[in-house]
C-alpha cells in the first residue's frame, strides 16, 4: 500500500477511483485494518438481546481478540477481555448463564460480574488463598469500552474514540423516534449468512440503491430506484432512503404495531445506512433490523441479522414471514459481492469509478477507509 494508491480514492466522486485490489485480498492490509478501522472505531459485536437477562454471557472473537459480553447481576451490560489475569486462560467458551462468579477453568481464580477479582484459591500455597504480592484490586478483568444503541452492542477497543453519543449525535437525532424500548423478535427474527467476500464489499453494496432494478426486482417493483435518495455524512455513515416503504401483512391483513409518535415522514419511508465500520441498519415504521458484519479474513464475511419490533405483541407467523422476506433480499446480494470479490484478482483493475449521481454513499465509505488507513500508515512511520 502506498499513499499514492489512496490519493485517487480521496478525490471528488466524479473523478475518484475505488480502493485498490489488495484492500480486498491482502492478508497484510487486512491485519492493518484491525488497528486503523476496527479497534479505533465503535464497532458492533452482537445484539443486546443475546445477553438479555442477568448472568447471560456470550464469547466474541473480535478479529482475533477474545472478548465476552456479560449482563451483570446488576443488569448492566459489560464487555471484558476473555482472559484470566493469572495465566491468560480463556474464561467463557460458549454462550451460557453465569449465576455465580466468573471462574477460570485453569486455576479457579474467580471474578465478580463487575470484573473484580474475588477469589485466588491456593495462590499463597496449599490452603493459603491470598499472597501479599498478588493484589486482587489490581487484577480485575480488563473491561472494554462499550455502548448500546438501537439494540446493538458497540465497542471501542482502543479506548480513545470520541464518545459514541458525540461522534454520532446527528444520526442519533435523525433517528431519535426509534430510540425507544425495542423487542427482539427472538429465534425466528435472527439469521446468519456467509459470503465469500471481503467485508468492505458487503458495506459498499448496502450503501447504494443503484443495483435495485437488477438485483432486487421484487423489491424494486414497489420501492423503485426513483423513489430512493442518498444519505451521505463524510467520515461517519452513509446509505440510502426510500419514500415508498410497504408494510408486510398477514393472511388476514394484520400488520406489526408502529413505533410510537412517529412523524409523517415514516408513514411510507424507510432509511438504510452503514455505521462504520461494520453495522448496517434499516429503520421502518414498524420494525428495524441490524446486520452486524463479522470479518473472517480478507475473503470471508459472516452477516449476523437481528430484527427488532416496537412491541412484544407481534404474531409469530408474521415475524417469521418478515425474516424470510429480508433473508431473501439479502441472499440476492450474495452473488454480487462474491462476484466483485472474484474480480479483485484481475491485476489491471484500477479500483473502478463511481457514478456521481448514484454512488456517493459508496464513495463516502471508500474515503473513510482510505483516510484512516493513510493516517495510520503515517503514524507508524
Amino acid at each position: 500500500m502506498t499513499v499514492q494508491d489512496l490519493n485517487s480514492v480521496l478525490q471528488p466522486v466524479a473523478v475518484a477511483h475505488g480502493l485498490p485490489n489488495e484492500f480486498y485480498t491482502s492478508d497484510e492490509i487486512y491485519e492493518a485494518e484491525r488497528e486503523a478501522l476496527w479497534f479505533s472505531s465503535w464497532a458492533g459485536i452482537c445484539a443486546e438481546a443475546e445477553v438479555a437477562e442477568p448472568g447471560d454471557a456470550r464469547p466474541i472473537d473480535f478479529l482475533g481478540v477474545p472478548l465476552f459480553v456479560l449482563r451483570g447481576k446488576d443488569g448492566v451490560l459489560r464487555v471484558f477481555q476473555n482472559i484470566c489475569r493469572h495465566r491468560g486462560m480463556i474464561l467463557v467458551t460458549e454462550p451460557r448463564k453465569i449465576e455465580g462468579a466468573i471462574r477460570c477453568p485453569y486455576h479457579s481464580w474467580c471474578y465478580s460480574h463487575s470484573g473484580d477479582l474475588v477469589a485466588t484459591p491456593h495462590v499463597g500455597g496449599p490452603g493459603q488463598n491470598t499472597h501479599p504480592d498478588v493484589k486482587r484490586e489490581e487484577l480485575g478483568l480488563i473491561e472494554v469500552r462499550s455502548h448500546v444503541w438501537l439494540g446493538v452492542v458497540y465497542i471501542n477497543l482502543s479506548g480513545d474514540a470520541p464518545e459514541f453519543t458525540d461522534l454520532h449525535a446527528d444520526l442519533i437525532e435523525r433517528w431519535a423516534e426509534f430510540d425507544v424500548p425495542l423487542y427482539h423478535g427472538g429465534a425466528d427474527s435472527t439469521f446468519t449468512l456467509d459470503c465469500q467476500t471481503n467485508w468492505k464489499l458487503a458495506v459498499e453494496n448496502y450503501c447504494e440503491s443503484y443495483h435495485l432494478p437488477w438485483v432486487h426486482p421484487g423489491l424494486n417493483s414497489y420501492s423503485r430506484l426513483e423513489d430512493h435518495y442518498n444519505i451521505e455524512v463524510d467520515g461517519k455513515y452513509s446509505g440510502q432512503g426510500t419514500e415508498v416503504y410497504r408494510q408486510i401483512k398477514g393472511e388476514s391483513g394484520e400488520v406489526f404495531p408502529d413505533f410510537p409518535n412517529l412523524s409523517d415522514k415514516w408513514d411510507t419511508g424507510g432509511e438504510y445506512i452503514t455505521l462504520t465500520p461494520n453495522v448496517m441498519i434499516g429503520v421502518q415504521r414498524d420494525h428495524l433490523y441490524a446486520i452486524i458484519l463479522e470479518a473472517k479474513g480478507p475473503r470471508m464475511t459472516r452477516e449476523h441479522v437481528h430484527i427488532h419490533y416496537a412491541s412484544p405483541d407481534t404474531p409469530q407467523d408474521l415475524r417469521a414471514k418478515n425474516a424470510k422476506l429480508w433473508e431473501g433480499v439479502f441472499i440476492e446480494d450474495i452473488h454480487v459481492v462474491e462476484g466483485m470479490q472474484a474480480a479483485r484478482g484481475a491485476p489491471g483493475f484500477d479500483g473502478g469509478r463511481f457514478s456521481p449521481a448514484m454512488d456517493g454513499p459508496t464513495h463516502i465509505f471508500h474515503r473513510w477507509v482510505a483516510s484512516r488507513m493513510m493516517t495510520s500508515a503515517h503514524a507508524a512511520e
